[in-house]
């Protein structure tokens, strides 16, 4: 497409609002940096990511510098973030947006291990979370009040929770959240050490959240007719971080992270009594076309295990894995953790996990059990509150008040006003104290393999494969991406960090930092002014590279 002199800007004037012609989705996950064996904040530290990183790169805005791996890394309230660059949906994308996201941590862990070995110091990268970011690209002339991204938030935050702590989180998790921003929703969740149940959950998040997007109503009230199964009674919070809503482990009855997944103990918005395991199996059931469309055949199978027991949960293990401790180390692209993947080398290990441990898992659960009755208090209070506000508004006797019973379908209050008329402010936290216990799997020794039968209905590859066919031995990688392609996206972002020169007519320019996602800045060679072209722009122009 024709560039004319309106193109040629400065840094600061980018278009905030500007989109992507295609629907794309990006991960982001947050590290807390352990020094020499104590939790640091890494901004105080090192001020920039450049302290240890020792190749010339992009600078994006305020501290935040683009990776040769096509994403990003900065430092964000107390912990390292590493980001990828955004992925247009389309078959495997899901695939292609978790394979990215450890290349990212590949990166940073390999320049920090460079780092130690040249300044005498030992540096951990320890999971904290992940956020699975889709676009809404819903038009305002499309949306009203029950169709919204707000409203759509809300929606998830009642179909999400279940399927997704099964596949996505672990014994000490706590909540599943989902954040409305300007243009995309944000579903926050623990860390997944393990690739392949990475690209699982991926891959379920983002065919449950493009389906109900495209419904023509976010109404809660649909929850009373389709066949999708949420626990009665569960009403989501408001989100810690930025506005939003939070499911965490104290609003259910009693906490589903440290409870038996396949125990049918959970009654339904329909009044059946189910197990967590198959709640999310027949969720994943109703959104099975939508996460088969940016799915692979690899991810949907073992979703599919996943949800019918066939291949093993992070929740059936007694503990959270050793690999959230030394993340790029315990855990990268190309393996399966190990308590995972082999009972007998996890004890092994456990030598490596008693330096962590400070809490065992009974300890944990107690301490979680304490937060439940401290809300449970306090939502007592919050409730006769409320009763003695009403009674005194209406002029009745405040005994003869009960507070009303919780509906599945309410609408989540907001947080109570403290006895001096102020809000009580949110407090921002890391959860500091989050301590691996000492885990021994209950597992037996054998590996379940994610190509073997347990994930093909009994058939071999043998059975499968004509006997001349290759690829007959047995994998233990996350993924077999031998021919996983880049995307769209990908490849412009390679080009921009790859160090060449784009030609535009008969000029040469030179990328020399981003603006957001959507805009590269470029300087011309000849004279040195600056031009700026937005992703889409240089998407078109993927020939013109020198």
């Amino acid at each position: 497409m024709p560039l004319n002199a309106k193109d040629e800007v400065g840094y600061d004037a980018v278009p905030r609002r500007a989109r992507l012609a295609m629907p794309a989705i990006g991960m982001e996950s947050e590290f807390n940096v352990w020094l020499d064996g104590k939790e640091i904040d890494p901004k105080p530290f090192w001020r920039d990511p450049s302290a240890f990183i020792y190749e010339p790169l992009l600078r994006r805005e305020k501290s935040s510098l683009q990776l040769p791996t096509g994403g990003a890394v900065y430092f964000d309230r107390g912990v390292i973030e590493v980001v990828t660059p955004v992925i247009e949906l389309a078959p495997h994308s899901t695939a292609r947006m978790v394979r990215n996201l450890w290349e990212q941590i590949g990166y940073v862990r390999g320049q920090l291990s460079r780092w130690e070995k040249e300044n005498g110091h030992t540096v951990r990268l320890k999971a904290y979370s992940s956020h699975f970011n889709i676009s809404y690209e819903i038009p305002k002339r499309q949306q009203n009040k029950n169709r919204n991204i707000n409203k759509l938030a809300l929606l998830l935050s009642y179909i999400l929770p279940v399927p997704v702590m099964i596949v996505a989180s672990n014994r000490r998790s706590t909540g599943v959240g989902v954040r409305p921003r300007e243009a995309r929703l944000e579903v926050t969740v623990d860390f997944t050490p393990d690739p392949g149940l990475m690209i699982a959950a991926a891959t379920l998040i983002v065919g449950i959240v493009r389906e109900v997007i495209s419904w023509p109503s976010y109404d809660l009230s649909l929850l009373e007719t389709l066949p999708i199964p949420v626990i009665a009674g569960v009403i989501p919070g408001k989100h810690t971080t930025r506005k939003g809503w939070l499911t965490k482990d104290f609003h259910y009855p009693q906490s589903p992270y440290t409870s038996d997944i396949d125990a049918p103990i959970w009654t339904t918005q329909h009044g059946e009594n189910m197990s967590l395991r198959e709640m999310a199996a027949k969720t994943a059931w109703f959104f099975r076309k939508s996460i088969r469309t940016y799915s692979d055949p690899f991810s949907f199978r073992l979703l599919f295990a996943i949800l019918s027991g066939r291949a093993p949960s992070l929740l059936e293990l007694v503990d959270r894995p050793t690999a959230y401790e030394d993340v790029g180390h315990l855990c990268k692209w190309g393996m399966v953790i190990h308590e995972l993947k082999n009972y007998d080398l996890e004890m092994e290990l456990l030598r490596a996990r008693y330096a962590w441990s400070q809490q065992s898992i009974d300890e944990y659960v107690s301490a979680r059990t304490r937060e439940r009755q401290r809300h449970v208090s306090e939502m007592s209070n919050v409730r006769s509150f409320e009763s003695r506000e009403r009674s005194l508004r209406e002029k009745v006797v405040t005994s003869s008040i009960k507070p009303a019973p919780v509906s599945l379908l309410d609408e989540p209050k907001p947080r109570p006003i403290e006895g001096n008329g102020r809000k009580k402010k949110a407090m921002l936290s890391r959860r500091k104290r989050d301590v691996p216990g000492k885990l021994v799997p209950t597992r037996g020794s054998n590996y379940v393999n994610r190509r073997g039968p347990s994930l093909m209905n009994g058939k071999t590859a043998t059975e499968r494969r004509a006997s001349g066919e290759r690829r007959k031995s047995q994998y233990t990688t996350p993924y077999p991406d031998r021919r996983l392609s880049r995307s769209a996206y990908e490849q412009v972002f390679l080009k921009l960090v790859s160090g060449s020169r784009l030609r535009v007519g008969r000029d040469l320019y030179t990328p020399i930092g981003m603006k957001g996602w959507y805009h590269a800045v470029f300087r011309r060679e000849s004279d040195g002014a600056e031009k700026l072209l937005s992703i889409d722009q240089l998407l078109k122009k993927m020939g013109d590279w020198k």
